[in-house]
Formats: C-alpha cells, structure tokens, sequence
C-alpha cells in the first residue's frame, strides 16, 4: 500500500528588507500568526504516543486476514478496511513527528519521534505484504464479484482496479517479501550519496570580496547568482573541481543505483527500468520520449532565451557560469508576509470564490510555518492527511521568488484540500505526475496577476525574466536530466559498467548539445560535465521529467482558464483537482483539457515562451 506523500499594485523597493539565513530568528522569537498550528494534529506528544501504541498493537490483527481475502465480499472488506485505517492513522503520525521535526533539527526529542515512527512504518508494511499478491491471486474476475455485491467495497474500486494492473508484474507473497527486502538494501546508495554530499565532502573555503565562505552546496547555489563574473566563475570552478575529486566515488554510488532498478526490472518482468519506473502512474514510456523529442525539436527556442541574456548581461559570450546571474539590475522587490498573502489571493482570483475562500483560510488558521529559523528545515514543502486540513512549510525571504514558492505551495495545499475533501480514502491521494502541474499553475497565475499590476519596463524586464529562468531550469534542464537518466539506465541494462568517467563524458556530450556549445551559443567548460554528481534527482527512478510535462500541461490549462468566459475550464481543472487517483493521471489532464500523449502542450509552452521574449526585446 503506497504510503501518503509527504505531500508551495507591484511593491518596488519597500522599506522591508529581506531575510537573510544570517538573520534567522529562533522559533521562540516567532509571533504565533506565523506557525502551523500542529494542535490540529496532535493537542500533545503523549496524545502522540498513545496512537503510536494504539497502532503498533492493531498490528498484530492484520496477520489475521491472510490466507482468508477471498472467504465473502464482508470479510474483504473487512481486512481492507482494518488495513486502511491503520495507514491512515500512521499517516498522521508520520506526519505530525516529520513536521515537528522540521521545525528545529537540533531537537533530539523529535528527531526520536521521526524515527520511531518511521519503524512502526516499517513493520506495517512488513506486517501487510500479503496483500497485493493475495488481491491478485483472487484474479480480476472475483474481485469485480465482490464489488458488485458488496457496497462498502466501492469506494475502494479505481484502488483495487490500480492492484489489478500490476498481475503481470507480480510475484508470490514469500517473492515479494524477498523482493521488498531486496529494495530496502537498494536505497543505501542514495543514503551514501547524501550522507557524502551534504557532509562528508571536503568543502572548500574560499575567500569572496573580504569574506571567507564555505562552498557547501547552499553556498554554491546563493554565489552562482552572484552579479559580479569574477564571483561566478570562481565559485563554479571551486565547486565542480572538489565534486570532480570524487568523480569515481559518485559514480559507483549511481551505478548501484541504476542495479537496483535493473534488478527491480527484472524481478518483476518490465521490458525496461522506464518501464517499470512509469507504470504506477499508468504513464507510456511514449510521453516521456516525446519529452526528449519535444526539446531536441526547439532546442532553438532556448538558444535565443541564451542570446537574449547575452544581450542583457552585456557580455561577447555567454558561459555555462553566466546562467543564474540577475538580468535586471537595481531591481529588488521587497515584501512582507502579509503583502506576499494578499498577492497570492489576487493573483488566483481567476479559480473562483470558494478557491480563494479556502486559500484565505490557510493563512488564517494557520497552515502554514512561514518564516526561516535556526535549525529549520530548508526549502518548502506542502503535505497533507486524510481527515487534517493540508500544512506547509516555508522559508520566506522576503523576495518575490518568496512569495511565488508560497503561490507553488499553495497550489499543492489546495490539490491536498480539494482531493481529500470529494474523495474516499482510498482515492484521496493523487500521482505525482499531476502534482506539479496545481502548482505552476498557481505561479502561472501570480506572473500573470504581477504584470498586470506593472507598466514599469525595468519591472516588467525583470518578472519577466523570471518567467524564462524557469522555462529554462524546468522545461529544458530538468530534460536534460531526464535524458541523462535514460541514457545511463540503458547502459546499465546492456550490462555496461557505469564508471564516474562514463558518466561524465556522457553528461558533458548532453551539457554542450543542450546549450549550444559548438554553435558558441554558450561555452561548456569541461569542467562542468561533473555537474551530474551534484544533482539528487538521480536517484529518484525517473522523477523529474514530471516537472517538464506539469509546466507545458499547467501553461495550457491557465491559457484556458484566462481566455474562458463561462468557467468551463476553470470548472473542468478544479475537477481535477478534486478526482485524487479515481483515474490515470493522463485521463485527469485530458478531462482538464490537455492531452499529454501530443506535441501540442509542448508546442503553446514554446510559444509562450516566444512571446515572453519578443516583449522582452521590444522593451530593450
């Protein structure tokens, strides 16, 4: 049983500085308004335990339904319902001790509380792996028997019609268990990689103006954006060369990777790792080909995007280090919390007003833990739990990329809300192939919203060149990605070694085919093909062309959204939103009006993407 993911007029130069990390508070320092209330979780940490015993003793009662699934339509039931119940309940758990957690890892108490709920995890998944073998032994034909004659079973029928998918893919219970232990060894090689990327690598110390700086991988991606070239070219020829040192320790790391997904692949009879990577979303292996495609056939729309920052950066040559460098000069936009709240609720106005009503209620009731502290986790996130409303957590900075990750967050909050909200348990979740696609529309809508609050042409420069870096970083970077995965998984299946140096020269070729290199379109230090061992991604089993295919899907539906007068389209999205898993993410999109399985998504986001950069040349 799939656990629930732990499921983010223009003010100019205002007196309210951004938050540096240097600045953060200390959470006791933070007023209430800008915590997630965990009380509607958890009122305390003993009404914590309690569950978490509670659980742990309903564990034994599920091995009693083994062996006995296919005895009546009640007694199926039965076992379905004990066994969702607890995957519920220990979904909260998970939850409330990941959030606690977050909110100052230097608190021992709540780093103990993560892990023992994970255990518990564990040994619930260990405890109902009968399940799915057993669901299928019964065979497609006595499960729709018991459906059709038993009510209470319904809502768990698009769930049980997913398990039945899996028939050719599946082996005995014993072979499953074995299997699944199997896959709980694979994941020390990703284990390995973090441990070794965010604190075991030698980072250097490097001296930037009259500051000393630590070239972490957080110090990178703040210097990398540094406007001054002498800056960037330093930090990227710092960072990559001490990754570059352990090209063949990263690299054993990623080809045990890629084994564990061959050896899954095989195991369970897929034709390929993509295959097999893609199947629980009931996606084809064709979209993501046609992924690959797609940018091949307008890589010339993003070497014009690397001419037009040529141009606005005033350099002869654009080079790989230049790509994160501002546009825009002596623009910076400032916001408060409050600003940035009623930004947002503006700017997804187009939704309607039960939308907006609900999104008003994550500030008001305290969904969200808004500000950076010491300790906090890093970056933002949006989860959810049956039964709970959706909780966020952010790091605002004060700057507008603060304020569109709250808008992305929210998108994924108000997904959570409006799933949980029409649909039963079973299908209240959703796939992550539609996940993204509720939050890039939401800052779809924000940019819109932006430039329609702005004549200002240093203004107008500067959103909208925030608009490209993300076409560029999300549609065509996270390709590259894709491909890079593709290729090495297909190396690995002809049982071809995968060394740091293979690895490498093969990022390098994709790098500098990408971006023009030969062209002298923008210059590829080779150098930077080690850029592949910074990138986690890779050992996610083909997650991120997901983010590609929600940008192009989540563009069209807010083209449609915006030109729509009657509310169809509005409708037909926030239905959507509202189905869960109740059908295969790619029926969700075309019943929202975008068919994945064609070039034309793709196609709008181009030209989308082209009539962002003749406005941006006229403005020059």
């Amino acid at each position: 049983m799939k656990r629930r993911r732990l499921s983010l007029a223009v003010c100019i130069a205002l007196s309210f500085a951004a938050l540096s990390p240097a600045q953060a508070l200390e959470r006791k320092d933070v007023p209430e308004k800008y915590k997630w209330n965990t009380a509607d979780l958890f009122t305390s940490e003993a009404e914590w335990a309690k569950l978490r015993a509670d659980i742990n003793a309903r564990l034994g009662s599920i091995a009693s339904f083994q062996g006995t699934l296919g005895q009546s339509p009640a007694r199926f039931h039965e076992a379905l319902a004990a066994i969702m119940k607890i995957d519920q309940d220990l979904s909260k758990l998970k939850m409330y001790a990941t959030m606690r957690s977050d909110e100052d890892a230097r608190v021992s108490a709540t780093r103990e509380m993560k892990q023992a709920a994970e255990d518990l995890g564990v040994k619930f998944t260990s405890a109902h792996s009968y399940l799915k073998p057993e669901i299928l032994a019964l065979g497609a034909d006595q499960v729709r028997a018991f459906l059709s004659s038993e009510k209470r079973l319904q809502p768990y029928a698009p769930w049980l019609e997913d398990i039945l998918r899996y028939a050719p893919h599946t082996l005995s219970a014993a072979e499953e268990k074995v299997a699944a232990q199997a896959g709980t060894m694979a994941e020390g090689a990703g284990n390995a990689y973090n441990i070794l990327k965010d604190a075991d690598l030698p980072f250097p110390q490097i001296e930037l103006g009259k500051e000393q700086v630590r070239l972490d991988t957080q110090a990178y991606t703040k210097y990398r954006a540094s406007p001054d070239r002498a800056v960037r070219d330093k930090v990227f020829r710092s960072f990559f060369t001490t990754l570059a040192g352990f090209e063949g320790t990263f690299g054993s790391m990623l080809d045990s990777q890629v084994k564990a997904h061959i050896f899954n692949k095989d195991v369970h009879k897929y034709g390929s790792t993509l295959e097999a990577a893609l199947f629980p979303s009931a996606v084809p292996t064709a979209v993501y080909e046609r992924l690959i495609a797609d940018v091949h056939r307008n890589l010339p729309t993003l070497h014009r995007y690397l001419k037009l920052r040529q141009r606005m950066l005033g350099l002869d040559q654009v080079r790989y280090e230049d790509l994160y460098a501002p546009i825009v000069k002596n623009i910076e936009l400032h916001y408060t919390p409050e600003q940035a709240r009623d930004l947002v609720i503006k700017a997804v106005a187009p939704l309607g007003e039960q939308y907006v009503a609900d999104l008003k209620t994550a500030f008001t009731q305290r969904w969200m833990d808004i500000l950076p502290t010491t300790g906090k986790r890093a970056g933002a996130y949006s989860t959810g739990v049956y039964g709970v409303h959706p909780f966020q957590l952010e790091n605002f900075d004060g700057l507008y990329n603060g304020v569109s990750t709250s808008a992305h967050e929210l998108g994924h909050s108000m997904h959570t809300l409006l799933s949980h909200r029409h649909q039963p348990y079973p299908t209240a979740d959703y796939k992550i192939f539609v996940a993204e696609v509720a939050s890039t529309l939401n800052e779809n809508l924000l940019l819109e919203y932006m430039l329609s609050q702005t004549k200002d042409k240093q203004t107008r420069l500067f959103l909208l060149g925030s608009y490209l870096d993300g076409l560029r970083t999300t549609l065509f970077r996270q390709t590259l990605f894709a491909e890079f995965e593709w290729r090495i998984h297909e190396l690995g299946e002809k049982g071809e070694p995968l060394t740091g140096e293979k690895l490498t020269l093969l990022y390098r070729k994709l790098l500098k085919e990408y971006y023009g290199d030969a062209a002298g379109i923008c210059k590829i230090d080779d150098l930077y093909g080690i850029e592949w061992a910074y990138i986690p991604h890779f050992y996610y089993n083909f997650y991120v062309y997901q983010y590609a295919t929600s940008i192009t899907a989540s563009a069209q539906i807010a083209s449609r959204i915006r030109a729509d007068p009657t509310g169809e389209s509005r409708d037909a999205y926030l239905q959507m939103l509202s189905a869960g898993s109740s059908k295969p993410p790619l029926e969700l999109l075309k019943d929202a009006g975008v068919d994945l399985t064609t070039p034309e998504p793709f196609d709008a986001a181009i030209k989308q993407m082209n009539r962002v950069m003749d406005e941006m040349e006229k403005l020059l």
